[in-house]
């Protein structure tokens, strides 16, 4: 009774997250209350969802050893505590700390005006050559930074470039379009991406290699149906008085603008050699930026010093999101833990069969609900070894999937708060070409795998359980595999 309430919840709390505009509710608040809701059903019915056969012999013994009560009640309390939502909590951890450094570090290029550098070299006015520049620049940004904070400066871009709102709107549409494509092929460009890379899913170098181009396809199967529709230039709305007062030098701005890219660029060489969680590497970028902010920022006027003063772009970044990733993943580990999502694996593996179509399914899955959780189930239902074609394949589809409708990505959501983009509107001229080119981008990585095939071999049973054992999760069924793989 209380598996199905576990489930009615995680089921009908989606549907609150899916429904956030209509609802008028925040998502982070909807996903903060099934995440703690669900795993206080799970400890309240440990009883019955979780029986003594299921816990570890090793963890009975560690147990044993220390004094504990190695059976009944207590064992299950305490193995549930101990076993599963400590290890769960510092998953979790690894990929909110890493979020966190990393918005910082993008809110400070931006507090010394370092993206201005790129975007006030724009001065195009033909719409076709403009929507290429501006989309373009987009994917490689995206793919360095982020896709969310890429689309938050590229739309904000768009009101200095555009004044026809309907031209800009259709801009903004494939500025989702071109940032999801870019943050698909880098393990630093979405939070999909980062979170396989911290699985050990995936990893820097082939996930560049294996999906660069599948993602410029993405982009430039929409942008070419784009510019057969687009005709004439764009009018530029008039010029502002001066962009700010600030006593910023030129130099500040490409002081941080450097500081930033080679931070985020950093973390992968940092976890490389050090082999240390991805987050280190995060705050260690951070550190050297914050320590160079603060000897700079004594020869700077009072309000340049308080508007690029760390503590104060802390509280810039977006906190809700934060806690959204915090609450989501709480409840998808829930699911987890009682099995749910190995259930669910093994109907995918056995009515579906074929791993490609599974990762298209998710892909398009994530336009409707978001794509974190989608893959954080992904990764808890299958255990394929790094940089197998099936993870490379899900980061693709997780990360390109949501451009088919304005609410499927995090880049989509924030466009269509700045700009306020109708949902209806989106669909009508967006959705269709984001969808063919998704599909395209598809196809050519199922044509590259076929040309350069991955040579990964299935996980034995051994290392499985030696996995799972460190984890204290060894109370699933074996992993599951499928003879139809990428």
């Amino acid at each position: 009774m209380l598996l199905a309430g576990i489930i009615v919840l995680f089921v009908i709390g989606y549907l609150v997250i899916a429904l956030e505009h209509s609802l008028h509710i925040d998502k982070a608040a909807t996903a903060l209350f099934i995440g703690a809701s669900c795993w206080a059903l799970y400890v309240l019915g440990l009883d019955t969802l979780l029986p003594p056969d299921r816990i570890p012999e090793l963890f009975r013994a560690e147990m044993a050893a220390s004094g504990g009560h190695a059976e009944g009640h207590e064992l299950a309390l305490h193995y549930a505590i101990h076993g599963q939502f400590l290890p769960l909590i510092g998953e979790i951890a690894y990929i909110l700390f890493f979020l966190m450094g990393a918005m910082t570090i993008v809110e400070l290029v931006d507090a010394y005006e370092g993206f201005s550098l790129i975007t006030d070299r724009i001065q195009s006015l033909r719409k076709t050559k403009l929507l290429w520049t501006v989309c373009v620049l987009t994917f490689f940004l995206s793919a360095v930074l982020d896709n969310l904070t890429t689309t938050i400066v590229m739309v904000s871009l768009m009101k200095k470039l555009i004044k026809d709102r309907e031209t800009r709107l259709f801009f903004c549409g494939m500025i989702v379009v071109s940032a999801n494509a870019g943050g698909a092929w880098t393990v630093i460009g979405d939070v999909t991406t980062t979170m396989l890379w911290i699985g050990n899913k995936i990893t820097p170098i082939e996930v560049m290699r294996s999906l660069i181009v599948p993602s410029l396809f993405c982009m430039i199967i929409p942008l070419a149906i784009a510019s057969l529709m687009l005709k004439g230039d764009v009018e530029r709305p008039e010029k502002q008085q001066g962009r700010s007062d600030k006593t910023l030098k030129p130099w500040h701005s490409n002081l941080f603008l450097a500081l930033g890219f080679c931070g985020l660029i950093f973390v992968p060489i940092f976890k490389s050699v050090t082999h240390l969680p991805p987050f280190m590497g995060m705050m260690f970028s951070l550190s050297v930026i914050w320590i160079v902010s603060e000897l700079i920022k004594h020869d700077l006027d009072d309000a340049t010093r308080s508007s690029t003063n760390v503590v104060g772009v802390l509280k810039k970044i977006d906190t809700a999101s934060i806690l959204f990733f915090l609450g989501i993943l709480l409840a998808v580990g829930a699911l987890e833990h009682t099995a749910v999502l190995r259930t669910i694996a093994v109907f995918l593996d056995e009515q579906v069969g074929n791993l490609q179509a599974v990762a298209v399914i998710i892909g398009l899955l994530s336009a409707i609900v978001d794509n974190v959780p989608l893959v954080a189930a992904g990764i808890k239902m299958w255990d394929f070894p790094a940089d197998d074609s099936f993870w490379l394949f899900l980061a693709y589809c997780a990360g390109t999937g949501g451009s088919c409708l304005i609410i499927g990505s995090a880049a989509g959501v924030a466009a269509m708060g700045l700009e306020k983009i109708d949902f209806v509107w989106y669909i009508k001229r967006v959705s269709l070409w984001a969808l063919v080119g998704y599909l395209g981008g598809a196809g050519v990585f199922l044509i590259q795998e076929k040309i350069f095939p991955h040579a990964t071999a299935a996980p034995t049973d051994d290392r499985v359980e030696q996995q799972e054992h460190t984890r204290h999760a060894t109370h699933f069924p074996p992993v599951i595999r499928s003879t139809e793989r990428v």
